[in-house]
């Protein structure tokens, strides 16, 4: 092949990007689930009760839902390759000190931390791919990102497990941390936005921009040029029947995935009475399960979209379908054998993972300006799940019965389902309706 045929063939360095991504995923979540694997012990060290280990468990989604929309605004601002370095350093080392903790207090502080520092991932990954993918593999491209929350923790757990029982509760925040702030120092080396990296050839800018993605986004600005907060930007995210739409379905989809971060290996010991090493094998199963149904909903979404199909349908329907599955978690209540009880939990999370393309949405639905900010608020709202999940869980077993616990989880799929039946309506860009003095 002659150098003129190679350099007009797009590069493929925006799946290397998304690499990076998808490792970060799987960081941050290993950051958030490594207490639901150290929870027992810890409650046993610590001498906390049901109620205290629920709020230990909401600690992290107090501070991360209420960055969330500052995050999305500095995501617009200084862009993800300076911010998502912070952020990955900053919430590893609050991780690495969780391993040093004495009581409480303290505990719940650094819970908080992990959660401010977290704030920033999610929209920066939905700017990212908006920025390096276009409208037809998008859906894929977030797919796959988002799948390492799912393919992470199920190879993880086992390992996270096996590391908590070798080395204590303390050393498996030691280490998870550590491993987390090493990434933050080669995520910084490696990333660089669209325009800005050397090996990214003028064809693949041109299928990307030319396929819809931002490549010359907002983010790439200089600070002084970059897009300005205005208090009206954000009256325009909230004004949106559609948005408002997505917004409620992500607190269900992220009920559903909080239960599996924080309650579920405790519900497997405490609750049905597996020994510790065993459930965390089969803790992993749902996980897999998930990632399987999130692959399958993305690639699916968008050979839809390239058959032909409506963007409507494509995007909606797997959505829908996922949240619907998610409520048979409440088949768990009426088994005993701990294979029915993971076969519920699995085709459960199966329906989580399917539903769970739904950052595709926000870059479809928001004003191109402001796909920053609604990715913060779309991600605000759903992560209201991780403080109100984990707490109202701890109340509701109090009794020592965990069956309303998993039939709250059911209502809450089964109420996101109707909000994108209901409420999203069409799928198509959201124009701006402020005055143009105001923008």
């Amino acid at each position: 092949m002659t150098k003129a045929a190679n350099e007009n063939k797009p590069t493929r360095i925006r799946f290397r990007m998304l690499a990076l991504i998808f490792v970060n995923v799987v960081i941050n979540y290993m950051d958030r689930s490594n207490i639901s694997v150290a929870a027992t012990a810890i409650s046993t060290d610590l001498h906390l009760t049901s109620v205290q280990l629920g709020l230990i468990f909401s600690a992290f989604g107090w501070t991360y839902v209420a960055l969330q929309i500052p995050g999305g605004i500095m995501v617009d601002y200084f862009g993800p390759r300076v911010l998502y370095a912070f952020s990955l350093i900053a919430w590893s080392l609050s991780t690495l000190f969780q391993g040093f903790t004495k009581g409480f207090t303290a505990l719940f502080g650094l819970r908080l931390a992990t959660g401010a520092f977290e704030a920033p991932a999610f929209p920066a990954n939905n700017r990212i791919v908006t920025s390096w993918f276009p409208n037809n593999e998008r859906a894929s491209a977030i797919a796959v990102y988002t799948s390492g929350q799912f393919v992470g923790l199920a190879f993880l757990t086992p390992m996270l497990v096996i590391i908590e029982h070798l080395t204590g509760w303390r050393g498996l925040f030691i280490i998870t941390g550590s491993i987390g702030i090493v990434w933050g120092f080669i995520w910084y080396h490696y990333y660089r936005d669209p325009s800005k990296h050397s090996k990214v050839n003028q064809a693949e800018l041109d299928y990307i921009e030319q396929g819809g993605g931002l490549v010359n986004s907002s983010h790439e600005k200089k600070h002084a040029n970059a897009e300005r907060f205005k208090w009206s930007n954000l009256q325009e995210v909230f004004s949106h029947r559609k948005l408002w739409g997505i917004y409620l379905g992500q607190f269900a989809v992220n009920s559903t995935l909080w239960f599996f971060l924080t309650w579920f290996p405790t519900y497997l010991v405490k609750y049905r009475g597996l020994n510790f090493l065993k459930s965390g094998i089969l803790a992993s199963a749902p996980f897999l399960a998930a990632f399987a149904g999130l692959i399958l909903s993305g690639f699916l979404s968008d050979h839809l979209i390239k058959k032909g199909v409506s963007v409507g349908i494509a995007r909606k329907a797997p959505v829908i379908t996922g949240l619907l599955l998610s409520i048979s978690i409440v088949g768990a209540n009426y088994v005993d054998s701990p294979a029915l009880i993971i076969f519920f939990m699995c085709l459960a999370f199966f329906g989580n993972g399917f539903a769970s393309i739904t950052w595709v949405f926000v870059s479809t639905l928001a004003p191109k300006r402001l796909i920053g900010i609604a990715g913060g608020v779309f991600n605000c709202i759903g992560g209201l799940a991780s403080v109100i999940v984990p707490i109202v869980i701890g109340y509701l077993v109090k009794g020592g019965n965990f069956a309303p616990a998993l039939v709250f989880i059911g209502i809450i799929a089964f109420a996101g389902a109707c909000s994108y039946i209901f409420l999203v309506g069409k799928i198509e860009r959201i124009e701006t309706r402020l005055p143009s003095n105001d923008r």
